[in-house]
């Protein structure tokens, strides 16, 4: 069999540039080109794309898309300011909420500016039982409650309402909406529904029967924006802060005072699903 010379001083011509290069310099191309090194260009990928196939009919375990409860967020140390009138000024750094939002304050420490503790979050028990239809709610005290708006009334399930071990002490807290209040009875409720926050309703809740002295929560609706103009080193030359929100209460504060304590949270009215 024949032996070919190493080309140890030999030449060769480039296939791509037509120079000639030491012959043991050169390489081969993927279509055959016979190239000096630096000539080298490796083949396209896309000249050979990998296979693909059709994408599968269905996921498994897929699930529906659905809105998340909000949850709560805390509020600097003593966050609410109170004046001699009924609004409520609530500070809320980067709160971000809107103007018609319903918020519910947790966890006050102490009344501000004569404003009870109950009254600042709207906290009562229902006057007798009701059924999933009813549409007038007795409250045991609704008189700082507004004239308008949403409830959310708090139930745990118990071994009398399901027969599944699994769902007891799981939540269903139902929200709902009210057109009217007479004294401490709440009219024209319309059951299962959802409070916006953040501009976004949640899922509505589902109505249900409550027990007597079941606990039941009110919400605030924003009426106004806190703001701050921020002039900054760039474009826009002004930028907007958010401070807080202001609410209505139905009675007016006796006097100015800031207060709240440490650790008062804000959220949606309803934070279960």
């Amino acid at each position: 069999m024949a032996v070919f010379s190493q080309g140890k001083y030999a030449l060769a011509i480039s296939d791509r540039s037509g120079m000639a290069f030491p012959y043991n310099e050169m390489v081969r191309e993927w279509n055959g080109a016979f190239v000096h090194i630096s000539e080298f260009e490796p083949k396209q990928p896309q000249l050979e794309p990998k296979p693909t196939m059709a994408d599968p009919q269905a996921l498994q375990r897929a699930r529906p898309a659905r809105t998340e409860f909000p949850t709560e967020d805390f509020l600097p140390e003593n966050p609410i300011v109170t004046a001699s009138n009924t609004t409520l000024k609530i500070n809320f750094p980067n709160g971000e909420l809107q103007v018609d939002d319903h918020i519910r304050l947790r966890d006050v420490k102490q009344p501000v500016g004569g404003v009870a503790i109950s009254t600042l979050q709207l906290s009562t028990t229902l006057n007798g039982a009701i059924t999933d239809t009813a549409t007038t709610i007795d409250l045991t005290d609704g008189s700082e409650f507004p004239t308008s708006g949403f409830i959310v009334i708090e139930k745990v399930l118990t071994s009398s309402d399901t027969s599944d071990p699994l769902l007891v002490g799981q939540y269903r807290n139902e929200v709902i909406e009210y057109t009217g209040r007479t004294s401490n009875q709440l009219t024209g409720c319309t059951r299962g529904t959802s409070a916006p926050y953040r501009g976004v309703s949640p899922e509505s809740t589902v109505a249900g029967s409550h027990n007597n002295l079941a606990k039941v929560f009110g919400s605030y609706k924003v009426t106004s924006l806190n703001t701050t103009q921020i002039r900054g080193t760039g474009q826009p030359e002004f930028s907007t802060q958010f401070d807080g929100i202001n609410v209505t209460l139905v009675s007016a504060a006796s006097s100015t005072e800031t207060g709240g304590g440490l650790q008062c949270t804000i959220g949606p009215i309803n934070d279960r699903s």
